[in-house]
């Protein structure tokens, strides 16, 4: 999900500071494309580095049988 945050962002930023050409009183809505484009950025960034971790873990198994339990023995072969 964060991954596709971040491209989202770039390619609003990019539709603002490249695209849009209206000017809006007391916005500069140049410099709120490049800002989402930086933040956009940044959460791919850190999508990737969360994504590169998860895929680094492992998982073990432990079982524990106590030896007094009868039934914890298997079956005996025919």
């Amino acid at each position: 999900m964060g991954i596709g945050i971040g491209i989202f962002l770039i390619a609003l930023g990019a539709i603002l500071t490249f695209a849009v050409s209206d000017p809006i009183q007391g916005v500069d809505v140049t410099m709120i494309g490049y800002i989402c484009m930086g933040v956009g950025a940044l959460a791919l960034v850190i999508a990737l580095i969360i994504n590169a971790q998860r895929s680094n873990t492992s998982h073990t198994q432990r079982v524990e049988r106590t030896p007094a339990d009868p039934r914890n023995d298997p079956p005996p072969a025919a």
